[in-house]
């Protein structure tokens, strides 16, 4: 009787080597992190010394809900603020690779095609992790607490979903600029884009039309579920959008991360045409 070989290009061979050119691609940047400390380092400062400033020279000008300390109120609206800058590192990654030729030399070796997309969606999630890490220290350290730790895991996952969710965004945008120059303008519109949510001012306040728009931003939704799962104090409000914002917390970010995933697989696989 005849013994049939194993297949060597099965789905699992062809998935364990995927991951295992993911995860070298990956490397790379833990790499450069090692020979270029300081930009990890400052990446994570940024975040920190925003927050002090907004704590120290602005709170006290804020009327904040329920009576609570303005950094009770303000942290979780800065974590979400600091998922969402992430988006620049992501392009500015991306954009960096593709003008140095390095993405078309990833492209032209013999390596699992998803690995780079997947390399770069490792790298930046475990950036994202040292950042909002640092920012939780920080927020420790000047009075804020959550109210329960299960609460305050679940947070820290829908605050990750989203920076997950937005590292495609930044991906496609990367591969499709492709010029670190236009990264610039990318970077001016981050601001408007999470000043207009509910990280700082209430939507009540704003503009009938404008304070929908600030509703309905993803960002919106993921730190007013934040604040609900710390047990912090937030805005509130009778609208669909506000009463469900934990569902809609984890809504976002899978609609984002599948149309935008779906656009940067498919605009890496043309970048030769």
């Amino acid at each position: 009787m005849t013994i049939a070989a194993p297949a060597l290009d099965g789905p699992l061979t062809r998935l364990r080597w995927a991951l295992a050119d993911g995860w070298t691609v990956a490397r790379r940047d833990l790499v450069h992190w090692a020979n270029q400390p300081l930009t990890v380092v400052f990446g994570a400062a940024f975040p920190v010394l925003i927050t002090l400033v907004f704590g120290y020279l602005f709170g006290g000008a804020v009327d904040v809900p329920e009576g609570a300390g303005y950094f009770t109120f303000l942290m979780p609206g800065m974590y979400g603020m600091t998922m969402l800058f992430g988006l620049t590192i992501t392009t500015t990654a991306v954009t960096a690779d593709a003008a140095k030729g390095v993405t078309d030399r990833f492209r032209s070796m013999p390596m699992a095609p998803s690995a780079v997309l997947v390399g770069r969606a490792v790298a930046d999630m475990l950036n994202s992790v040292l950042m909002l890490a640092a920012l939780v220290g920080c927020g420790l350290a000047v009075g804020w607490r959550p109210s329960d730790l299960p609460g305050a895991a679940a947070a820290v996952g829908l605050l990750l979903l989203l920076r997950f969710s937005l590292l495609w965004v930044g991906v496609y945008l990367g591969l499709l600029i492709r010029n670190p120059g236009g990264v610039t303008v990318m970077q001016t519109l981050e601001f408007p884009v999470g000043f207009l949510s509910n990280a700082f001012v209430s939507p009540s306040t704003m503009p009938g039309w404008l304070g929908a728009v600030a509703e309905w931003n993803p960002l919106s939704s993921t730190v007013a579920a934040a604040r609900q799962l710390f047990g912090n104090p937030g805005w509130g409000g009778g609208s669909w959008i506000a009463e469900h914002a934990v569902p809609m917390a984890v809504a976002w970010p899978l609609l984002i991360t599948a149309v935008f995933f779906t656009l940067s697989a498919r605009l890496y696989r043309r970048l030769d045409r």
